[in-house]
């Protein structure tokens, strides 16, 4: 692209672009001369524009790929069991309270020598981010749905993830042995839900299987080898790769590390990238066993390692010719990054009520984020995001890979957060004693739903509440009685009401109201409580008792009085069988 082209697309004149060139390095000869599409972006970047790479397969040799294939559902269905069954391993085992909170890929040889890279997906409701990001890198979508079960709120969920991706899908009815499964019904349930099956005149294909019994699965990947024929998956093999982020963790060995899927081109050891914010040179390549290789092609899942940083799952992975130039590229995406992080906690904070309203008061809630790898981070960030209410600000102030940190404490000291680890090991000694003595709360977590109750009852704890007015009482007027010819100094003649509790209690510091034909005639406070003669506090159901309501003396045999107080009402923790929480004030 020329500067002049870029001026007219950003809306900038040629003076301001070729004055950024010069900022950057750039030797500007004419505004005719060609820029590279790093230089190009950098420039953008600059005047504020928001720009998208697109690739193109021109001129390139394009040849036949392998499938990237996503399982998604709900959770418990028997994704990961089906996925074990396909690449004979146990993973299910491995993960915390047998959920998969991560998203793995690898590749599945089949019998008939073609091969297929597998995307796992997590199915709890905190993990949509997640399951999105699988959509985007994936070209088919095997949606796992229980026999025994049927259609649930993440099986509706991952069908309009792959709906708005543009996906196929292929249905898998697993647990088919089980005595309860009914097939039919779930396919019913599915064509109710919009889903075209191909007994009913669709294109979607529907496979009964079993993963436990390991039956059904040759007709899987049969189905799936078919809907990759139809689609014709080809990927140019030269040039410099697209590939996206699909994870990323930090190795106390080797530093940040990226798995990443190739969409297109050859990623090859030694070139500089530049992944979402973050740039370095690919120092070691791994296939998903864990072995050393030199390239990476299309449809293969592999394990980067040589970033400087550790970058967001779903960024991607972009080629550039030198260090400098990927030093500047990630220095200028992080300046960009940093300027959204501003403005959306500045648009967190003005999101206010009506102003003709009465606004509650709302309280901030700090917390310190901490994850095994990127990609749960984000998801246990948004999870938590989402437990925001009308009384609790939950603002993350900070977010990161690896165990709890003595940094971690301080910064929690000094903004006074609560620190949420999950799926990490306890922290050293030294530092929970140092947030012991500074009253820092650590929460350690292996289970999404564990965390979510946990912190959903801190932020009932923390919010203020708001006050009503309850009925903690009723009673009915039996009698009056009237005292006269009180001496000056006690006061003018008094009512007493004579009345029998109904229900609840009375207390003599709370507001009394009288009502007469369900209308409410009068209301103040209560200055006489008398029971048997005796002056007290509290009349419970059942009793009777005398009392006097200050300026009030229209009572009348019948009449009923109500005894009023103020009650705090907290918020409520809700969580649904879906796994989806929130909090209801």
């Amino acid at each position: 692209m020329t500067i002049v082209e870029l001026a007219k697309r950003t809306g900038e004149s040629i003076s301001t672009l070729q004055d950024i060139l010069v900022n950057v390095g750039e030797k500007v000869d004419s505004e005719f001369d060609p820029l590279s599409i790093d230089i190009a972006e950098l420039v953008a970047m600059e005047v504020g524009v928001s720009i998208r790479r697109l690739h193109s397969t021109e001129g390139a040799e394009v040849l036949p790929r392998p499938a990237v294939v996503t399982v998604m559902g709900h959770v418990d269905h028997g994704k990961t069991s089906l996925l074990d069954a396909l690449r004979q391993t146990s993973v299910v085992d491995m993960e915390a309270g047998g959920i998969t909170q991560h998203l793995g890929a690898f590749v599945v040889s089949m019998q008939s020598g073609a091969s297929i890279t597998f995307l796992d997906t997590p199915g709890h409701a905190a993990f949509s981010a997640m399951r999105a990001r699988g959509a985007a890198v994936t070209d088919i979508v095997v949606l796992v749905v229980a026999a025994d079960d049927g259609v649930m709120p993440q099986t509706l969920e991952a069908m309009s993830h792959a709906k708005s991706a543009n996906v196929p899908i292929v249905v898998a009815i697993n647990k088919c042995d089980k005595p309860a499964a009914d097939p039919e019904r779930v396919k019913v349930q599915l064509a109710s839900e919009g889903l075209l099956l191909e007994e009913m005149g669709g294109d979607v294909q529907v496979v009964e299987v079993s993963a436990a019994k390991r039956t059904g699965l040759d007709n899987l990947e049969e189905a799936l080898l078919l809907q990759a024929e139809i689609m014709d998956l080809k990927a140019r093999n030269d040039g410099p790769a697209q590939a996206y982020v699909v994870e990323a963790r930090l190795d106390r060995g080797r530093g940040p590390l990226a798995t990443a899927i190739v969409k297109a081109g050859t990623l090859v050891s030694g070139q500089y990238v530049v992944v979402g914010a973050q740039w370095g040179r690919i120092r070691a390549i791994r296939d998903m066993v864990g072995k050393l290789t030199e390239q990476a092609k299309p449809a293969m899942p592999v394990e980067i390692e040589g970033l400087r940083g550790l970058p967001m799952a779903g960024d991607d992975i972009v080629v550039v010719g030198s260090e400098e130039r990927a030093r500047m590229l990630s220095a200028g995406r992080k300046k960009k990054l940093e300027k959204e992080r501003i403005r959306k906690i500045g648009e967190g904070r003005m999101e206010t009520s009506d102003p003709s309203e009465e606004v509650p008061e709302r309280v901030e809630l700090p917390i310190i984020v901490k994850a095994d790898v990127q990609g749960t981070v984000q998801a246990v960030t948004d999870a938590l995001k989402s437990l925001n209410s009308p009384q609790v600000f939950v603002n993350v102030v900070h977010v990161g890979v690896g165990p709890v940190s003595q940094s971690d404490v301080d910064l929690a000291q000094a903004c006074g957060a609560c620190i949420v680890g999950f799926n990490v090991r306890n922290p050293p000694s030294s530092v929970s004693q140092t947030a012991t003595r500074a009253s820092i709360k650590i929460k350690l977590h292996r289970v999404i739903y564990h965390l979510l109750e946990d912190m959903g009852n801190l932020i009932v704890e923390k919010a203020p509440g708001t006050f009503e007015t309850q009925v903690a009482g009723e009673a009915q007027v039996l009698n009056i009685f009237e005292l006269k010819g009180r001496s000056k100094s006690k006061g003018d003649d008094v009512k007493i009401a004579g009345c029998r509790v109904v229900d609840g209690h009375f207390t003599k510091s709370s507001t009394l109201r009288l009502l007469r034909s369900g209308e409410v005639v009068f209301e103040g406070s209560c200055i006489s409580l008398k029971r048997e003669k005796q002056d007290v506090d509290t009349v419970g159901k059942g009793n009777e008792c005398g009392l006097v309501i200050r300026d009030c003396d229209d009572f009348q045999i019948g009449d009923v009085i109500q005894c009023l107080e103020q009650v705090n009402r907290k918020p409520k923790f809700i969580s649904s069988e879906s796994g989806a929480v929130r909090i209801e004030c």
